[in-house]
């Protein structure tokens, strides 16, 4: 994910993490456990809480990670990707589709984004009711 910042924050796009994991069950997963986390593993961008899960409810979250592109399109915000990162999670020196960085790519070239939905792969988020 620094990786993606760094390429993408040089052209105004910027990447944030948002954490939506249910402390109550993950208590691990608390908001001061992720700012040591974000410190230990060097994060070059904002790492977001989200106590109530209002974000990860909204766009549809279901996994951790879950990406979303989020473009400006005529002055209104549109998701125009949803899914995982790449195609590789679990061993990054095998990735062969970087969905994210696809569809950025794409976006700021003003083209239409190819490949706009994949399934996310990764711990599934328990929601509190």
């Amino acid at each position: 994910m620094n990786a993606l910042n760094k390429k993408y924050s040089e052209s105004g796009v910027p990447l944030i993490a948002i954490s939506s994991t249910d402390i109550v069950v993950y208590d691990e997963d608390t908001f001061s456990n992720m700012v040591i986390k974000s410190r230990d593993e060097k994060f070059y961008y904002p790492y977001l809480f989200d106590e109530m899960q209002t974000v990860a409810k909204n766009f549809g979250a279901q996994k951790t990670p879950h990406a979303f592109a989020i473009w400006n399109q005529n002055g209104k915000f549109v998701v125009k990707y949803n899914g995982a990162i790449d195609d590789n999670g679990a061993e990054p020196e095998k990735v062969t589709s970087h969905y994210v960085a696809e569809a950025v790519d794409s976006l700021l070239m003003r083209k239409q984004v190819k490949t706009n939905s994949t399934f996310s792969i990764g711990c599934q988020i328990h929601f509190r009711k």
